[in-house]
């Protein structure tokens, strides 16, 4: 049974901790365990029929690493239904000239790329049952969309995760070179309104920039899940990106000047607090925007994109964290911030705290675990 992470020194010895932990010990078998026992619990307690908006939809993209790395044809059926039960859908408007971008729950924001993440899961879905009816609003929607002059789609940091896998995928799907070109186009958009280039990290939307917004003792503010979205969204990224595009290294750079960043962000018990670079403006554990971390970190060593042994300890550190804390004993996951769109100062995340996303980030982290173990 291959484990990764020995006991006794090595793992006391984590780099960066500011006191011992206790040692680590983890294999393929006990992290599959902890994937079904949390998809388990999860898929127990929630029917598959639901809306395709962004909150249900980002669980299903963790949902379809849990079926890859475990073959549970459940997991399969489960975004099968859901899909199924959105008719293959996100928005549902059909009047194009009605179709918005800007943040929106009704069925004519078309274009706003909460109701367009569903689509990562439908490409998915598609690759294993060929099937056309299942891309074809995806179809739809994006290639309108690459018509249009507009180049500010993705307004918020949240958005890369939720689109720029979609244009990864339906590229590998279509063979369309459109959808690279506008990756990168609205992509070089996110980055003029919301990257910082001295930190290396993604303000939640332009309303956080600093010095506009600050955190409570004066700093720059970056929201963790915030940040968690764009990284695990690059991760994506790459993971489908032909290996000769041209862009390739921009996205990589902004992948590894994250990593360094967010290295020194974490916290020695394994977490990341609410506000990356002020841990005193919302303190304590938060398990959707370490989860991200997490999984963008592990697929980084994975893929040859990130050094294992500068890394590696993060991870060990961060896995240490979702097992032993965020991972309930009933198989929930706790400490999720709940929906919102920063860090919020006094607000309440504890044990009980879980959400259809954070499961799905939880799921991503588990599932790319059992892959390095693997290797």
């Amino acid at each position: 049974m291959k484990r990764l992470f020995a006991t006794g020194a090595l793992a006391l010895g984590l780099a960066g901790c500011s006191t011992l932990q206790p040692a680590v010990d983890t294999s393929e078998q006990e992290v599959v365990g902890i994937i079904n026992k949390v998809n388990g619990y999860w898929q127990q307690r929630e029917a598959p029929q639901k809306w395709a908006f962004w909150d249900i939809a980002a669980y299903h993209t963790g949902n379809m690493e849990a079926y890859q790395i475990t073959g549970n044809a459940a997991y399969r059926k489960y975004s099968e239904d859901w899909a199924r039960h959105n008719q293959w859908q996100g928005a549902k408007a059909t009047d194009k000239s009605t179709w918005k971008y800007q943040y929106g729950e009704t069925d004519d924001h078309v274009m706003f790329g909460d109701w367009q993440i569903c689509f990562q899961t439908y490409a998915d879905l598609y690759q294993l049952d060929k099937d056309p009816q299942k891309i074809a609003r995806a179809r739809e929607v994006m290639e309108y969309q690459m018509s249009t002059a507009n180049k500010d789609y993705w307004w918020w940091s949240d958005g890369l995760y939720m689109v720029m896998p979609v244009m990864t995928k339906m590229y590998n799907i279509t063979g369309n070179r459109l959808y690279l070109d506008k990756l990168h186009e609205y992509f070089q958009y996110s980055n003029s309104i919301m990257f910082d280039d001295a930190e290396q990290l993604y303000y939640r939307d332009a309303r956080y920039v600093y010095p506009k917004h600050q955190s409570v003792n004066g700093k720059k503010d970056f929201w963790s899940r915030g940040d968690g979205w764009v990284f695990a969204g690059l991760a994506k990224v790459l993971k489908d990106l032909p290996k000769d595009d041209p862009y390739r290294a921009e996205y990589v750079a902004k992948f590894k000047g994250m990593a360094q960043t967010l290295k020194k962000a974490q916290s020695a018990d394994g977490y990341w607090t609410r506000s990356l670079l002020d841990p005193q403006h919302a303190p304590g554990p938060e398990t959707s925007g370490t989860a991200f971390f997490v999984y963008g970190y592990l697929w980084g060593i994975n893929n040859g994109v990130l050094d294992r042994d500068e890394y590696l300890p993060t991870v060990r550190k961060g896995w240490h964290y979702l097992s032993k804390t965020a991972l309930q004993a009933d198989g929930k996951i706790g400490y999720v911030q709940p929906i919102g769109d920063r860090a919020i100062p006094g607000q309440v995340v504890d044990q009980n705290s879980t959400t259809a996303f954070g499961v799905g980030a939880y799921l991503l982290a588990s599932s790319e675990l059992v892959r390095l173990l693997r290797q």
